[in-house]
């Protein structure tokens, strides 16, 4: 029996959000439960003061919704269906909604003949209230997948139509919902090898079955691009070449794949790739979309859970540095921020000692990190939607005064 639970998050008060984007320390809190609300009303251009609100036309700029995953152990209630505040900044602030975890095999298909889908119809449906769009994520993955899968005593045969179902069921219901799909995630090592080991469908059934998985997600959203993503792809290397070559061979053999995704998730200890522009522009020439799908840079932080002022400028210049190198690619058009805040980001439970890796604040202060998002959205060139009165008005930015 499937679950369909519906739960749609309701909207803070125009004018608590309005302080919230201020960077003003917010002593309201809500309670009520989350209720439907209408699609919100964007500011006026005099009014203009959000990162979606200064990306060019076309051009998506978004985040994780932070929920499921390590969530669900933390020391605070998940903040998505918990916590007014927080949607109201992701309605506000991102035109593009990637669910963290929701889903995920081990959250949205959890038993075998069972499917939940609460908190996943939940995200898209607060994107649509929203203007937003949606980010699959994901579908085919060595990591996440719930015990039953990973230990089932399950022939080829039927590992092959579990498959294919939860392809069929999960990106049929929301077909026509999501924009972009991250169909098959982190299939090669570093070394540019498929997974087959620690990957249960390559090992399982063969590398064919890749081509297989986008070919029903294909035909179960048409619609939808569907993306191959993985992290340690920023420059030219033996595992974006493996994509690079990969990819050329189904395109040749008339397998719908539609982008590439780099997760960048960058450590400020190994340095930046400053061929990621190039890197992006090979695969676009391939006429491909492409995009940053999980970016997030992080670094060995103090006791105060902060990257030391030298580190954080670093930190600064290279969240810019990513958005314009994807800017100036024409078919990058989708900028992820993978979390809003840090006290739910992946990062400190995964590396130790290292964190201070988004762009906000605890209390949604802006760092100098999302001046610069902002800063680079706002005055950059070279992309295809650009709209010049931008430029014109870039001195009405908060951050400019903040920055200096």
């Amino acid at each position: 029996m499937r679950e369909h639970r519906r739960s749609t998050p309701r909207l803070l008060t125009a004018a608590l959000a309005a302080g919230l984007l201020a960077g003003a320390a917010l002593t309201t809190t809500a309670t009520a439960p989350p209720a439907a609300a209408a699609p919100q009303e964007r500011p006026s251009v005099q009014s203009l003061d959000t990162l979606r609100d200064w990306a060019p036309r076309q051009f998506r700029i978004g985040t994780a919704v932070a929920g499921g995953g390590h969530h669900t152990s933390a020391d605070y209630p998940e903040p998505f269906p918990n916590d007014p505040t927080y949607r109201a900044f992701l309605a506000d602030q991102f035109s593009s909604l990637t669910a963290e975890n929701q889903m995920k095999w081990n959250h949205i298909h959890p038993e075998p003949d069972r499917y939940d889908f609460e908190q996943a119809d939940a995200i898209v449906d607060f994107a649509e209230q929203n203007g937003q769009v949606v980010r699959g994520h994901t579908l085919f993955w060595h990591s996440q997948n719930p015990t039953w899968l990973e230990e089932g005593d399950f022939s080829p045969e039927e590992l092959r139509a579990i498959l294919r179902d939860h392809v069929e069921t999960v990106v049929g219901r929301y077909a026509g919902r999501i924009q972009q799909w991250d169909v098959a995630n982190e299939i090669f090592d570093d070394a540019g090898q498929l997974r087959t080991q620690d990957n249960l469908w390559i090992r399982e059934l063969g590398p064919g079955i890749v081509a297989d998985v986008f070919r029903w997600t294909h035909e179960a959203d048409p619609q939808a691009e569907l993306f191959f993503n993985d992290y340690n792809v920023e420059g030219p290397n033996a595992k974006s070449d493996a994509y690079h070559a990969l990819i050329q061979q189904l395109l040749a053999d008339g397998v719908p794949v539609h982008g590439f995704g780099m997760q960048a998730h960058l450590g400020l200890q190994y340095g930046f790739d400053g061929r990621m522009q190039a890197n992006l522009q090979r695969f676009d020439d391939l006429g491909l979309a492409t995009a940053i799908t999980e970016i997030d840079v992080r670094g060995p932080v103090g006791e105060d859970g902060q990257l030391s002022p030298e580190l954080r400028q670093r930190q600064t210049d290279w969240y810019a540095a990513a958005l314009e190198a994807c800017l100036a690619v024409e078919g990058c058009r989708s900028f992820t921020i993978w979390g809003v805040l840090d006290e739910h980001s992946w990062v400190p439970g995964t590396f130790p000692g290292q964190g201070d890796a988004l762009t906000l604040e605890g209390d949604y202060q802006r760092k100098p990190a999302y001046c610069a998002l902002q800063e680079t959205l706002a005055t950059g060139t070279g992309h295809p939607g650009r709209d010049r009165r931008w430029e014109r008005i870039s001195p009405r930015l908060s951050c400019a005064a903040d920055r200096g």
